[in-house]
């Protein structure tokens, strides 16, 4: 079976799998036997009912690279754990 993932999702499961010291495709596997198991515990949303977030107003735009994108924070928790592993 083939899975195109996101390069940023590929690069934390390389670096959970070498912290670990185990293969890539035991580390995929047990997060998806956990994010399955997590789903059956979970109790029925009830339709219709919206959540609202937060919206925080900034004084300035925030430059390209202040902006908190999903990628920038993927690559910023990536970097904290390869620094926590000692790989940095």
């Amino acid at each position: 079976m083939t899975v195109d993932l996101p390069d940023d999702l590929v690069r934390a499961l390389k670096i959970r799998a070498a912290v670990e010291g185990r293969r890539l495709r035991e580390v995929i596997a047990d997060l998806i036997r956990t994010g399955l198991a997590q789903e059956a515990l979970r109790p029925e949303r009830p339709s219709g009912r919206r959540v609202s977030l937060p919206l925080v107003h900034c004084a300035h735009p925030a430059t390209p690279d202040e902006e908190m994108t999903p990628e920038r924070v993927a690559e910023i928790l990536a970097n904290d754990e390869m620094e926590t592993a000692g790989l940095r």
